[in-house]
């Protein structure tokens, strides 16, 4: 495989990739979300923290494929 530029190997090893560790990270840590205070919208920490969670993949997602496309 190559990157369209001949005798050129393609590689992934872009240190942005690194930035796909948070998402994964993220929900893992168990006191960040152990709580039932503050609530939004009447929802509690949990429900609406992992609504942010999926936000966080999305945003972090969008950022290493944009840097290394």
């Amino acid at each position: 495989m190559t990157t369209g530029e001949p005798g050129q190997p393609r590689t992934d090893r872009s240190p942005w990739n690194w930035l796909l560790v948070v998402p994964i990270v993220l929900p893992l840590l168990t006191f960040l979300f152990n709580a039932d205070e503050p609530r939004l919208l009447g929802f509690p920490l949990f429900y609406w923290l992992q609504i942010a969670f999926v936000a966080v993949g999305v945003v972090c997602t969008t950022i290493v494929y944009r840097m290394t496309k």
